[in-house]
């Protein structure tokens, strides 16, 4: 505690005392936030802390006059989520357990963290006076101006009004009642309750503390509760389900063939997230990864990243509300969809390829199967656009909407110094998707790293087969210090060629309609209500070059086990059948790639391989998709 807030408390003794000489009582006890805890403080994430409800909303003014609300200030798209601690008090209060109480245990907290700066980062201070008539912005700066400093995030906050505190008060239930003298004059004191509230980065009610319960160890305990990853995910997971699969696809269909099938699906649980440090994987690369190249003309700024990450995951930018760019890079499955072959638009619209995975695009030369894009910036304006996409119908549809939504407000002038337009979208999402980067992969910290014990034997007999007599590096390369898997380049390997020229008609198609049931189809039938499959030449759709006809993009290896189905229409199922494929040398055609041939490998040779690209998988996947699940979704009022 420093000095200037001793004195105040001793200011505050001493005004009660003097009080008490005119009529003698007890001398009052210093409540327990006061002192060192009696008791050992519980261990952070061996407890949980239930969800007692949503944290109210209410219109606010900082410090510095400008008019705000409570949700905002906890969390919107230009101030990440946060744990946050929110205190009532009004500044004249001489009751040393009441509001000095809670501003002394909130500095102690603020002290303590500038040792931790991490934790630090991932908390906020709301003090909220409910004495609008005396507690004006200036006061409230003042009365905070002896307690702010480097560390914690802290605002002081007061309303217009009595009439727009009271429904705050009453939302958080909060007692303030006015007391008067014998004459009925106001003395400018309340009658009220301590309380604290822990509020998770959900907006969420985890905690209320009163004066018995409140102290910077428990409340340190309660907040590293909530960061704990493992912690939040055990509060809404069964016994029985594996952890991890909270950040995976929300049902692999495994076994989905059996009659006895039994869905495993975690899209049934809840899934929280927690936002992350996404500037961090642009700072520093993981391990494997070179630098990020950022274009000089769109620096990477944490507005843009934030304001890119809404624009990203929000549905009501489509024409009818209900469909995101997220909805076909779905993060929990590597930021692909594993559940289709190809995409699925707005309204069920038929896309004709596989949606590309997000992870570590920002290294992409080109965008797209066919690579008809360089740049992210001008990428995201294809899928808005697209009929069986998000299906908008102009430009300035899409910015019009984004201009019509107030919780857009304010937020491209802060991250551009502009208001929305086309380039300001393009390039908010392009610097979300720049941060989607993962490595440090067990591959990595090997071959990198010099861990010889980060892979097995067959992972190192996989990864010989990969750059020597299977050739795959020869496309999917790895340098010396680092290894991006793609020579960002463009193949034939003969699977567009016979999704074109060779299609069978069978007169009558199998149908699964349920675990282990199957109807026969007639094709007919099929034909009469299905869109017609259009067809695709590749990179020749874009260069009208005869040569180029089904060449596709080269994809990057890095997270490939997450990324399933494979190729550019996804008709290949799974990772080993991908390596089968290519040791029977692709599919012949007369623009088939000169590198695809026989490769010769035997069964267990391919067994190496394939166990070789699961060790490819980044180690921050979880920590990026727990941030996509707290991102907001655009839900409608």
């Amino acid at each position: 505690m420093n000095k200037a807030l001793f004195w105040v408390f001793i200011a505050f003794a001493m005004n009660l005392a003097h009080a008490e000489l005119k009529q003698p009582a007890q001398p009052q006890s210093l409540a327990p936030g006061y002192s060192d805890l009696k008791f050992t403080a519980p261990i952070p994430g061996s407890y949980k802390l239930p969800i007692l409800g949503q944290a109210s909303d209410g219109n606010v003014i900082d410090s510095d006059g400008r008019e705000t609300t409570l949700h905002k200030l906890m969390s919107d798209a230009a101030n990440p989520g946060k744990i946050v601690l929110l205190s009532f008090i009004y500044a004249t209060c001489s009751d040393i357990n009441g509001c000095p109480l809670a501003t002394a245990v909130f500095h102690k907290i603020k002290t303590r963290l500038g040792k931790e700066p991490e934790l630090a980062s991932h908390l906020r201070l709301i003090t909220l006076s409910f004495n609008p008539e005396h507690d004006t912005p200036e006061r409230m700066k003042a009365y905070g101006a002896t307690l702010q400093g480097r560390g914690v995030e802290w605002h002081f906050l007061t309303t217009r009004s009595e009439k727009e505190l009271q429904p705050i008060l009453t939302a958080y239930k909060q007692t303030a009642e006015k007391v008067y003298d014998a004459s009925g004059k106001f003395t400018n004191t309340f009658s009220h309750n301590l309380r604290v509230y822990l509020i998770d980065q959900r907006k969420q009610l985890r905690n209320i503390y009163n004066t018995e319960l409140l102290h910077p160890d428990t409340l340190i305990s309660d907040i590293k509760t909530l960061l704990q990853p493992q912690a939040k995910i055990a509060e809404s997971t069964p016994n029985n389900l594996d952890k991890s699969a909270l950040y995976g696809a929300g049902d692999n269909k495994l076994d989905y063939q059996n009659k006895d099938y039994q869905t495993k699906s975690v899209a049934l649980t809840r899934r929280e997230g927690q936002p992350t440090d996404l500037l961090f994987t642009i700072k520093q690369p993981p391990l494997g990864l070179p630098s990020v190249p950022v274009p000089n003309n769109n620096p990477i700024t944490a507005e843009k990243i934030s304001l890119g990450r809404k624009l990203f995951y929000d549905r009501r930018l489509s024409i009818n509300n209900t469909f995101s760019c997220a909805m076909c890079h779905i993060p929990e499955q590597g930021f692909t969809s594993n559940e289709m072959a190809a995409a699925v638009g707005v309204e069920g619209r038929t896309v004709r390829r596989n949606s590309p995975t997000l992870y570590n695009v920002a290294y992409m030369r080109s965008l797209f199967h066919d690579g008809r894009e360089t740049t992210l910036e001008n990428q995201v304006w294809g899928p808005f656009l697209a009929r069986n996409e998000m299906a908008n119908p102009s430009i300035g549809y899409v910015i019009d909407k984004i201009k019509n939504n107030h919780d857009y407000d304010g937020l491209f002038e802060k991250a551009f110094n502009k208001k929305a337009g086309m380039e300001t979208i393009g390039m908010a999402i392009a610097s979300y998707e720049r941060t989607l980067n993962s490595a440090n992969s067990p591959f990595d910290r090997w071959y990198f790293g010099k861990d010889d014990k980060a892979v097995n034997e067959q992972a190192k007999r996989g990864f010989a087969l990969f750059t020597g007599k299977a050739g795959c590096s020869q496309c999917h390369t790895v340098d010396k210090e680092n290894a991006l898997f793609t020579d960002n380049k463009l193949h034939n390997t003969g699977i567009g060629y016979a999704d074109a020229m060779t299609k069978t008609v069978m007169p009558i198609q199998k149908v699964q309609v349920s675990p282990g049931v199957y109807v026969d189809v007639d094709n007919k039938l099929i034909a009469s209500v299905a869109e017609p499959k259009a067809n695709d030449l590749g990179r020749y759709e874009v260069t009208q070059k005869p040569q180029d006809r089904w060449r596709y993009k080269t994809p990057s290896l890095r997270n490939v086990i997450l990324t399933a189905p494979y190729m550019h229409n996804g008709s290949i199922a799974s990772l080993r059948e991908v390596v089968e494929f290519y040791n029977r040398g692709g599919i012949a055609n007369e623009n088939l790639d000169p590198l695809i041939k026989l490769l010769h490998l035997s069964s267990a040779e391919i067994d190496d391989l394939t166990v070789f690209l699961e060790s490819l998988t980044g180690d921050n996947t979880e920590e990026l998709v727990s941030d996509a699940f707290a991102a907001p979704v655009g839900d409608r009022e």
